[in-house]
């Protein structure tokens, strides 16, 4: 972890989720930290200029409110200047980089519906001519709960089969967009996010309450950039597990410390690997030591694998969800 002082670092790591659903949330956070409201905003707004964190706003559980998928490309390496424009041009794509493998650009697509999802690949590969492979999450074991900066622990551990999608009211999908770049830096933001979303401020604060409750929001809070605070290095582990040893295997990967995230994922047939997991580390070394930990520890390697380090980031953003076609919104 860089050197930050201790005011930074509870910022950044206390209130990654459960952050305060109030009207004066910044005056609730400093009340907690020993600074004022106003302090808050500016270390926040600093930490945020320096890519330290990307914003404070909703992390949406995978396809509750939408479709999405991870999808990845084999590009050549002189095209990639030209692909990562094009498919960071794409305003369902919120999360993009290049890794180590033959499939080497890896991004996240968000659309209203798996239709409208396949459609936006069709014409990405269209575009880019270079046809993605798309990779749904079937099944998680441990996603995006906040991440401990002093330790590598996790907050928890999640278990247990994807929510049903819900339909959604056009007053919510209002508050979707209007949140989609977090919390704006003003004294009643909840208030300011309801006037863009045509809500109340105490509407907005009933309806995040319900979504954290319901499991449409995975967290709601600070969202920090990895990188930037001295975890330098990442890797995807995969492994090909037969569908009938996956999940055991997986809900037992889960549990170690060290592991960031963790799913499993249909397969396709040039990519027979099932069952992911994410390690985050302050060194290469440092990751790859703690997989073959954990291949150990949880019994992996029997089954044929690979690893792909992040080299790149090239796009890191909230996803862009839309209401499906007819709503008003």
């Amino acid at each position: 972890m860089i050197a930050t002082d201790t005011c930074d670092f509870s910022l950044l790591n206390d209130f990654q989720r459960d952050f305060p659903l109030v009207t004066e949330p910044w005056a609730a956070v400093g009340a907690r930290i020993g600074c004022a409201a106003d302090e808050v905003l500016a270390r926040l707004t600093l930490l945020r200029d320096n890519g330290k964190i990307s914003r404070v706003g909703p992390v949406f559980a995978p396809n509750r409110i939408g479709a999405s998928t991870l999808a990845a490309m084999a590009v050549p390496v002189a095209e990639l200047p030209r692909v990562v424009a094009i498919v960071n041009a794409f305003s369902g794509v919120n999360h993009n980089y290049l890794r180590e493998h033959r499939y080497n650009l890896w991004f996240v697509a968000s659309a209203a519906d798996e239709t409208a999802l396949a459609a936006l690949l069709a014409d990405m590969g269209a575009a880019t001519g270079c046809p993605p492979i798309a990779l749904p999450l079937v099944e998680e074991y441990h996603i995006d709960l906040g991440f401990d900066l002093a330790s590598g622990r996790r907050t928890r551990h999640a278990i247990g089969e994807i929510a049903p999608r819900q339909p959604l009211p056009a007053a919510d999908w209002r508050l979707i967009d209007a949140l989609h770049d977090g919390l704006p830096w003003v004294p009643r933001p909840y208030r300011t996010v309801g006037d863009a979303a045509g809500i109340s401020e105490s509407a907005v604060l009933a309806t995040l309450e319900r979504w954290l409750g319901d499991g449409t929001l995975r967290r709601f809070g600070v969202v920090v950039r990895h990188r930037e605070l001295g975890y330098r290095a990442n890797a995807m582990c995969v492994w090909a597990v037969p569908p009938e040893q996956v999940s055991a295997l997986g809900h037992r990967l889960a549990s170690h410390d060290g592991v960031s995230l963790c799913y499993r994922r249909q397969t396709s047939p040039d990519w027979p690997y099932s069952l992911f997991c994410m390690i985050h580390g302050q060194s290469r070394d440092a990751v790859e030591t703690r997989r073959a930990e954990l291949i150990e520890q949880v019994g992996l390697d029997a089954f044929p694998s690979a690893v792909l380090f992040s080299t790149d980031c090239y796009k890191q953003c909230g996803a862009r969800y839309r209401a499906p076609q007819g709503l008003a919104a």
